[in-house]
């Protein structure tokens, strides 16, 4: 890829992720130029392939665990935007060891290198952090209920909230410019299913004709966001300095249980598939926690940046659909909009 000449140059670390394609895509439209940091371990060559050529995209192939590559590229750009993770929760549960060592350390070089070089960083951290907190409305000042450490469940929000403690640290003790945004259940084309993400797997399914399986009894809720909504929100917070040394919730407020969410990805593609209720130890081993429910206040946010989303669930569902539809090579039926989801 060329040398860019945009006059803002942005780092995204995991850039080749199912989100940082789609912030990539939303810089560049904006007149920037991109370097792209990732090791391709969860991220996807096709995610970036389109952007080949561009005069406005680097890609860099490498870790963030490697520092001197990282201070580098760092030094070399305007601001940084942290995404580059292990992330999901199958993912997660099932390599806790590289969850914990792989998220701890690259938050450690990446936060690091920003404060040492005073560079815009925005840290993606995640709503998992929050833990077992079921308020209403979780705010950035909410209390963060972790279960057991003993409990490979929580290993990722550990780390997570390391780095949301460093990024603070940083700031306060040092006078780094550095905003954490935690994401709610961000969704979308290009997001991976095989990594416990829910709704690329229930598509899928429901594309293939199998039986559609929601963990436990399905009446979790999630509020779920279109990944264009999220990078929207990320793009205006990395411009706006009153975000600096602040945490910011980036969500949707519409809580859906995951067997109300299963029903209507059946109704958007018109599948016969039936919804199976699978047991959380079947799926992820014994010892798993779950959450009931997890609901973002986006007040902070929309003080301080305006931001509205502009898709509804059924925007992202269809988008994930076309998208798995030209991945799978099938073709789903059209979804009739003025039915009710369907039931079990």
């Amino acid at each position: 890829m060329d040398e860019p000449g945009a006059w803002v140059r942005h780092l995204i670390t995991g850039g080749a992720g199912f989100i940082g394609s789609h912030l990539t895509e939303a810089l560049i439209a904006a007149g920037d130029s991109v370097v792209i940091l990732d090791d391709f371990s969860t991220g996807r060559r096709e995610n970036v392939a389109h952007l080949a050529g561009s005069p406005a995209v680097i890609l860099a192939e490498g870790s963030v665990l490697d520092p001197g590559l990282v201070d580098d590229l760092i030094a070399d750009v305007d601001t940084c935007i942290h995404l580059a993770s292990v992330v999901g929760v199958k993912l997660v549960v099932s390599r806790p060891l590289d969850s914990l060592q792989r998220n701890v350390r690259g938050c450690d070089i990446v936060i690091s290198a920003a404060a040492r070089h005073d560079r815009r960083l925005v840290f993606a951290s995640t709503s998992e952090v929050y833990g077992k907190q079921n308020q209403d409305a979780l705010g950035e000042d909410s209390d963060l209920v972790l279960g057991s450490t003993f409990k490979s469940r929580w290993g990722y929000a550990i780390a997570k909230s390391y780095g949301e403690a460093l990024v603070h640290a940083h700031c306060r003790q040092g006078g780094a410019r550095g905003t954490v945004v935690r994401l709610f259940n961000t969704i979308g084309p290009r997001q991976a299913g095989e990594y416990g993400m829910v709704v690329p797997r229930l598509v899928q399914q429901a594309l293939t004709g199998r039986d559609l399986t929601v963990y436990g009894d399905g009446s979790q809720t999630r509020c779920f966001i279109h990944v264009l909504d999220t990078v929207r929100a990320i793009t205006l917070v990395l411009e706006q300095e009153l975000a600096i040394g602040r945490a910011v919730n980036i969500g949707n407020d519409v809580e859906i249980s995951i067997l109300e969410l299963a029903a209507r990805i059946i109704d958007r593609t018109d599948s016969d598939s039936r919804i199976v209720l699978v047991p959380y130890e079947h799926a992820y081993g014994q010892g798993f926690e779950e959450l009931g429910r997890r609901t973002p206040d986006v007040t902070v946010l929309r003080q301080l940046t305006g931001w509205t989303p502009q898709h509804t669930l059924d925007d992202a569902i269809d988008d994930v659909v076309a998208y798995e539809q030209g991945r799978l090579g099938v073709v789903a039926r059209a979804p009739d909009d003025g039915a009710d989801p369907a039931g079990l």
